[in-house]
């Protein structure tokens, strides 16, 4: 369960959240879970948001702070017992995962993360897709899919480190499911989400898991995430203008 977000706009500027976001503010939900706010994580999320970090920071601090949500993220795979015995020669009743996993990122930003998985998942299989507004319609557009061929019997740790409107996110969601991934089995792994596009998943897809580092307060007019870090993508690939 989340914890009520603070909002920290200036006095003078309340046009710069939607009205949408003032109202929906804070989401409750059993299936969006925010990590510990930590003073680590605080601290590291300070520096992410700080337009004046240089690049090798953003990308230092950016990736502790990805790895900290793959971690979080494989607390919510089930797990089956298993006994070992230790060096001593005693038996131990531990757990054991069940089942296998993949990651698939939404490009481009979602492939900043996938380092991150595979410092804590090794050999893991690491599918991608590709999805962009339409221009002439306005809507998510699927451009580019490449998957585990055997995707549909695996968990799926879905990587995209911002989520704003869910479009995006929803229209690979889609993509998944087509490819015959259970619902229950997508676990959206995420460092800034807006409380609309999470609330807008979650009312789509259910059986959806989310796991954020921090929820921010809504989006402007132009739909970009405040208080947000900017362009992740940019920042992370040093793409800036």
């Amino acid at each position: 369960m989340v914890s009520p977000a603070t909002h920290c706009l200036r006095p003078n500027s309340p046009e710069t959240l939607t009205e949408k976001a003032r109202y929906s503010m804070p989401p409750r939900h059993a299936r969006l879970h925010q990590l510990a706010q930590t003073h680590q994580l605080k601290a590291l999320m300070t520096i992410i948001r700080d337009q004046n970090t240089p690049r090798g920071d953003f990308v230092f601090y950016s990736d502790r702070v990805i790895r900290l949500l793959v971690e979080e993220g494989l607390n919510y795979l089930p797990v089956v017992n298993k006994e070992v015995i230790t060096p001593m020669g005693v038996p131990f009743q531990g757990v054991a995962f069940e089942g296998r996993i993949c990651g698939v990122s939404i490009m481009r930003a979602g492939e900043s993360m996938e380092q991150g998985l595979r410092d804590v998942c090794t050999s893991v299989r690491i599918g991608k897709v590709l999805i962009q507004r339409d221009e002439r319609t306005a809507q998510p557009k699927l451009y580019y899919s490449k998957l585990p061929k055997d995707i549909a019997n695996r968990w799926v740790l879905l990587l995209d480190p911002m989520l704003a409107t869910g479009g995006s996110a929803i229209k690979c969601i889609e993509v998944l499911l087509e490819a015959g991934v259970k619902e229950e089995r997508i676990l959206f792994i995420n460092l800034i989400c807006s409380p609309e596009g999470a609330l807008a998943m979650l009312e789509q897809f259910p059986k959806l898991q989310i796991i954020t580092a921090e929820i921010d307060e809504g989006m402007d007019q132009q739909k970009f995430i405040l208080p947000g870090l900017g362009d992740f993508g940019d920042r992370y690939f040093g793409t800036e203008d």
